[in-house]
């Protein structure tokens, strides 16, 4: 790994829980291997391109890093029925990640329905640039998951394959096919070709108790959390 910077932002209102403080160390890497990678995201980091980023805030540690271990999950009723409904209907395409305007259009028709639905900040569109600094350059091979329903895309995830986990990085869908629960759907995908390629762990990035759009990220049990002293240890079971 070669560190070309590390910036640590000042104390803001948190984008999480806005009643808490936050603040983010990030590390800007020129070069990064997918084992020391992996090494980082263990002790609770996470990265968008080759930005490395974890919380460092002054009085809150309620981001948690969350990890579905494979072998043990069990899917509830809610889910197997979002599976059955999806699967047969919702293909997914695995590739190169790369950006398109109906990749920008969709990114960003999800993002102004989370702005109304869970009160996100007011959306400005994606430039092309952007999104490539975020998904598309990648220090090491990076994943892109596409779901279609015919010839229409409906959702799009990048997803980290290393030794011994998947890291999903960011997913975006449809807001037209909500009902479907693709989010759900691309989190059961990731599980079943963890489980195809014998991977032990999938890796959902940071969960809080108290916010809205993050919380789904605990109803997939049994599942571990990196605790305050550098621990993984049983969450919701």
């Amino acid at each position: 790994m070669r560190t070309l910077a590390v910036v640590t932002s000042p104390p803001s209102p948190c984008g999480y829980l806005p009643q808490e403080t936050w603040s983010l160390t990030y590390e800007l890497v020129g070069e990064l291997a997918t084992a020391e990678y992996e090494a980082r995201m263990l002790a609770g980091w996470r990265r968008f391109g080759y930005v490395l980023f974890r919380p460092t805030c002054p009085s809150c540690t309620k981001c948690l890093s969350l990890r579905i271990p494979v072998s043990a999950f069990r899917p509830d009723r809610s889910q197997r029925r979002c599976y059955a409904a999806n699967a047969g209907v919702v293909t997914l395409v695995i590739g190169q990640p790369a950006v398109t305007d109906v990749k920008l259009d969709l990114y960003d028709r999800y993002h102004q329905a989370q702005s109304h639905r869970v009160g996100w900040p007011e959306h400005q569109s994606k430039e092309p640039a952007d999104y490539i600094e975020s998904f598309v350059d990648n220090p090491f091979p990076t994943q892109e998951w596409c779901y279609y329903i015919g010839d229409k895309l409906v959702g799009v995830g990048y997803v980290d394959r290393l030794s011994h986990s998947l890291s999903a990085i960011y997913f975006y869908h449809d807001p037209d096919e909500r009902k479907r629960s693709l989010g759900t759907f691309n989190i059961l995908s990731l599980i079943d070709r963890a489980q195809q390629w014998r991977l032990p762990y999938v890796y959902l990035g940071y969960y809080v108790e108290e916010c809205r759009s993050l919380e789904y990220k605990a109803r997939f049990r049994p599942n571990e959390v990196l605790n305050p002293r550098g621990q993984w240890v049983p969450y919701r079971t």
